[in-house]
């Protein structure tokens, strides 16, 4: 069977469809959440109809996507265990890629039956969190939790604990700011459900649930790309490995540049030597696990690599010259190089300004050929997240607009919480940082609450404050366990 110009089995088109059907799917329940949000105030407010304002919001979700540049996809890849991005196409590969996906659906279904705004981030997060700790624990040699990239899960831990604060107090901030300086009566009270309200307050709704359906595209689209991409990359190698589109010129400072870089690592590792390719991978590998610790061994396994890459691309027009094989080992040598080298730089470990520059030029050069997202995947994600949006919103705009304050949600109100939303997640965006459009959005209209001392429904707050608090164990431990079940049957099935 050939798909996308490469052979393969008919197990492993199955498992293809059903992983892609998974990651599609994981978008589509993630509008019913996420992308619910952004068309919460526009339909609470009858700022526009309800099918006019889902129609327009997955276009700016589409276009968020579309201008995306992938951080965020493979901010949130980084924090899965290395050796199972190397070798996704393993069974515990395609353990891995169900066991997060199923896991973070079924509590996205959960949250969204009862019209909780609970947040996909945190799902996928913590059942990317389950399956590393579940690895760790399963793999022989492993010590348990050294699945975990932990550096990286508090970094996306602390944007994920921060965001909310954020909305909040900057859009309780924004609400003072506006009565202050707006005196129009009609912009602070609650919607009227027997007509629209007049057409600069819809002019302004809509603006900033524009702002928040770009943001969410831009952010929480990336999520399910970055996995199609894995699953891509698991099945498909001769095609998804590396970015066969890569220019010429982009092959020759590649290979100019890893050959510069292995002679400087040599310099730092003087008298050790690899004892063959697979001794350096693995001594990378080891690198970067959490507890991984920097050796002349590390510097000697960074200039082995650089100069197979070298080796690999040198005098090449195009990636698709290379063989299926070169192009998996060219894809594991240029991600172990890349990390190992970030991870140095971020530790301060490359004290030499001269070096420190060369290391990020070459790493953002690797990453060019490793981290791509093709444009149809893009649409995909995008398509799903609009679906599902048109399905799901109805609860989630209840209880937006009714069930977090104890007075209805006003024009105002919604309009600041909108805007300090979209402005946190497309400063995120820039930060390759994954942020919650949920929490942040939800948080935003508690702060306006506050600060119009409109007051709060406790249950409400309890339940959402319960459900964000539930989310992380809650999916590490659906996430670990259906892991351990999905490789057990695989293994049964035969696949190694």
């Amino acid at each position: 069977m050939q798909l996308f110009g490469e052979a393969v089995s008919a197990s492993s088109a199955f498992f293809l469809l059903l992983a892609l059907g998974l990651a599609l799917s994981f978008e589509f329940v993630n509008g019913f959440h996420d992308t619910a949000n952004a068309v919460a105030t526009v339909i609470y407010t009858h700022s526009l109809k309800p099918m006019v304002a889902v129609v327009w919001s997955g276009c700016w979700n589409l276009i968020g996507v579309l201008q995306s540049a992938g951080a965020v996809a493979f901010g949130v890849l980084a924090l899965l265990p290395v050796e199972l991005v190397l070798n996704v196409g393993s069974s515990a590969g395609f353990a891995m890629v169900f066991a997060l996906l199923i896991s973070a659906i079924i509590w996205n279904l959960g949250t969204w039956y009862f019209g909780l705004p609970a947040s996909s981030s945190h799902a996928l997060i913590g059942s990317i969190m389950g399956v590393g700790l579940a690895n760790s624990l399963l793999s022989p040699g492993h010590v348990f939790g050294e699945g975990v990239n932990w550096a990286k899960a508090s970094e996306v831990g602390m944007s994920l604990l921060v965001s909310p604060i954020v909305g909040f107090g900057c859009a309780a901030i924004l609400l003072l700011l506006a009565k202050f300086l707006i005196r129009s009566h009609d912009l602070y009270k609650a919607p009227d459900k027997e007509k629209t309200p007049p057409l600069w307050i819809r002019g302004l709704l809509v603006l900033t649930c524009t702002g928040v359906s770009y943001g969410h595209g831009s952010n929480d689209g990336q999520k399910g790309m970055g996995l199609i991409m894995l699953i891509l990359i698991g099945i498909l190698p001769t095609s998804f490995a590396v970015d066969l589109g890569t220019p010429q010129a982009s092959i020759r400072d590649l290979a100019d540049t890893t050959e510069t870089i292995s002679g400087q690592m040599d310099q730092m590792a003087p008298g050790v030597a690899m004892a063959g390719l697979q001794v350096a991978a693995d001594e990378l590998s080891s690198y970067l696990k959490t507890t991984g610790q920097d050796t002349p061994r590390t510097y000697a396994a960074i200039g082995t690599k650089c100069r197979e890459i070298s080796d690999l691309v040198a005098g090449k027009q195009s990636l698709s010259e290379l063989s299926p094989d070169q192009r998996r080992l060219l894809r594991s040598d240029l991600y172990l190089t890349s990390e190992a080298m970030k991870k140095l730089n971020k530790n301060h470990k490359l004290t030499d300004a001269a070096l420190q520059k060369s290391a990020v030029t070459l790493a953002g050069r690797m990453d060019k050929v490793t981290k791509f997202i093709p444009l149809w995947v893009k649409v995909a994600v995008a398509v799903a997240l609009g679906l599902g949006t048109m399905i799901g919103w109805k609860r989630i705009v209840v209880t937006v607009g009714e069930k977090i304050g104890k007075e209805h949600l006003t024009y105002a109100q919604g309009a600041a919480a909108e805007i300090v939303a979209a402005g946190t997640i497309l400063a995120a965006d820039r930060f390759g940082l994954p942020v919650s459009t949920t929490h942040v959005l939800s948080s935003g209209v508690a702060g306006t609450m506050a600060a119009n001392r409109s007051g709060l429904q406790t249950e409400t707050l309890r339940n959402l404050l319960l459900a964000w608090v539930l989310t992380l164990p809650v999916t590490v431990l659906l996430g670990a366990g259906l892991f351990a079940f999905t490789l057990n049957i695989l293994l049964r099935m035969g696949f190694a």
